[in-house]
């Protein structure tokens, strides 16, 4: 195939309530979608993830729009295409910026499934028809509050909850939640916000039962998690460490994990996905699948993902309505008792909603070979 258009969408909506993390709190999310078009008429969609801050990674969305915009693009136009797999060697001159690559290989590889008539599950060779998920809670106000949205989300059906940690809000907070909760799969994320220094604290978290504690050290590391995971029985997840398969080869010999979360934005597309989440169920090492506040087009990439066999474990990609007032795609992403039914139609299976995406665009960027 032929890559003949790139449209650009720069996006802004506003989620429900503000999302608390360790790194900050935000309730406005920009992002980009983009529009692929080959030589047929053909169309597909990729979203952008990296927030506006560098505060999970350091792209942003400034840089992604740079990057696709002033790169990406430039090597893609008028590019024969065999096999969305390509994608990544043709950017692999650029370094990095592996949001950036992944939104637009996401847009070839729903164009690339539906060329080939098939849903984007099986074009990367998934094939559960129904994945469980759980959900993000961000840091609230009071354990009470806490209790009271946990609550909320499991007579919603959720499997899993997944609670932002950070000094001074971790302990008693995971304590209070399992003791209102004594058998509800609980995990911490800490966005990378203690050290080695903290080993006794994170010790204490071995007596409530998590499902795991991700990513409690530096984001870049992989070495002092493994002594971390020495000292604890809790089982330690990684996710901004790994960006890539090697990262996951490496992590994974060393002991440093026992869980990792997949995001398709960090690692830079639905090809490394694929790349680690084979080589984990190689290892015997369960993967999960992250969400990073994802519009619609975004969560259904992350929902095609999450049908490959090793995705044992409750993902992040709830509902649609968890975060959006309304989404960019018809129908919406619906969870029923802690399940999405994976589409049947062609690509990602969802249908862009462009009344909603026009109200929501901030700029739209056109270019053609």
């Amino acid at each position: 195939m032929l890559i003949k258009e790139v449209n650009i969408r720069k996006m802004k909506m506003t989620m429900k309530s503000p999302f608390a993390t360790s790194f900050g709190t935000f309730q406005d999310k920009e992002f980009l979608l983009l529009e692929v078009t080959d030589e047929l008429g053909n169309t597909g969609w990729g979203e952008s993830t990296a927030f506006h801050s560098p505060w999970y990674t350091e792209e942003t969305f400034e840089t992604n729009l740079h990057i696709i915009r002033d790169f990406l693009i430039p090597l893609l136009l008028n590019k024969e295409i065999h096999h969305p797999d390509k994608v990544s060697e043709i950017f692999s001159p650029l370094r990095k910026n592996n949001m950036a690559k992944a939104a637009v290989e996401g847009a070839i590889w729903d164009l690339y499934a539906k060329r080939k008539k098939l849903t984007l599950a099986e074009a990367l060779g998934g094939t559960a028809e129904k994945i469980e998920v759980g959900i993000s809670i961000g840091i609230q106000q009071s354990k009470e509050q806490l209790i009271e949205v946990v609550r909320g989300y499991i007579a919603e059906g959720y499997k899993r909850m997944k609670v932002k940690i950070k000094p001074g809000y971790d302990v008693e907070v995971i304590r209070s939640l399992r003791e209102a909760f004594p058998t509800v799969p609980l995990m911490a994320d800490a966005n990378s916000a203690y050290t080695l220094n903290d080993i006794g604290l994170l010790k204490q978290l071995d007596e409530f039962n998590l499902m795991m504690i991700e990513q409690p050290l530096a984001s870049d590391d992989i070495v002092d998690h493994a002594k971390l995971q020495k000292a604890i029985k809790t089982p330690v997840c990684l996710d901004e460490s790994i960006t890539s398969f090697e990262d996951a080869r490496k992590a994974i010999e060393l002991g440093s994990t026992q869980i990792i979360n997949v995001k398709i934005g960090r690692v830079g597309g639905l090809t490394e996905s694929k790349k680690i989440h084979d080589y984990c169920m190689e290892k015997g090492i369960p993967v999960w699948c992250g969400g990073m506040l994802e519009a619609g087009i975004g969560r259904a990439h992350n929902v095609a993902l999450t049908t490959l066999p090793n995705f044992t474990l409750p993902g992040d990609t709830a509902s649609s309505s968890r975060y959006w007032e309304e989404d960019v795609i018809t129908p919406e992403v619906v969870a029923e008792d802690g399940f999405i039914t994976v589409p049947t139609g062609y690509g990602i299976g969802y249908e862009p909603n462009f009344e909603v995406m026009d109200r929501y665009t901030v700029e739209k960027i056109h270019f053609k070979a």
